[in-house]
């Protein structure tokens, strides 16, 4: 019994030798003058960053190692990457250029809109200036004093209306800015859409 264990370890450690043998690793790397070295001693810390390649005891490449990116590669590469998540979030939004254009048409409805009540309220409060103006105009035509209380209420009415012509000047802006961020969807849209289905998967 007990040859036997013995006869099966010897065996084992017979076929762990080869084994062992097979898993040595060389690391193939260009030093600072520019020489290919072959090394089992790994790659040196101030030329690791170039890249380098893993190979077995028959030459053969078994991992490869690229070099490090340089800031403006990394900084490419996380532009890319931003773009191609953008490119996703727009073909998920439309499938087509008339959807893009549907959906700006929808926006500059709604930004209209906020612009139409902003005229009705300046409407309203012209409605009411008007009333207090001629309040005023009848006490200077009886050669009377205008009173504090009436100025100080159209004064105020009239900011209120340079505010509101304000929020117009800005909801005018906004129409353009929608307008020129939708041009920039429906151009990408259109370049997507144009591109081969399975490169758009991939991206």
């Amino acid at each position: 019994m007990m040859a036997r264990i013995r006869a099966a370890a010897y065996a084992a450690i017979l076929l762990a030798v080869p084994v062992a043998a097979s898993a040595a690793e060389y690391y193939r790397y260009v030093d600072t003058n520019g020489i290919t070295v072959i090394s089992r001693q790994g790659v040196p810390a101030n030329v690791i960053g170039n890249g380098y390649e893993v190979i077995n005891e028959h030459g053969r490449v078994v991992r490869v190692v690229p070099r490090a990116l340089t800031p403006e590669e990394h900084r490419q590469l996380q532009a890319e990457k931003e773009q191609a998540e953008i490119d996703r979030q727009l073909l998920r939004l439309y499938s087509q250029v008339s959807d893009v254009e549907r959906a700006e048409e929808r926006k500059q409805m709604e930004i209209d809109a906020f612009i139409g009540l902003v005229r009705r309220n300046i409407s309203d409060l012209n409605e009411d200036k008007a009333i207090l103006l001629s309040e005023a105009g009848n006490h200077e035509r009886s050669g009377r004093t205008v009173p504090r209380d009436l100025l100080d209420k159209i004064a105020a009415l009239e900011q209120r209306e340079r505010g509101y012509f304000q929020e117009i000047e800005r909801y005018q802006e906004l129409k353009q800015t929608v307008a020129a961020e939708f041009a920039v969807d429906r151009k990408r849209v259109s370049e997507l859409l144009q591109q081969p289905e399975a490169k758009r998967k991939k991206n």
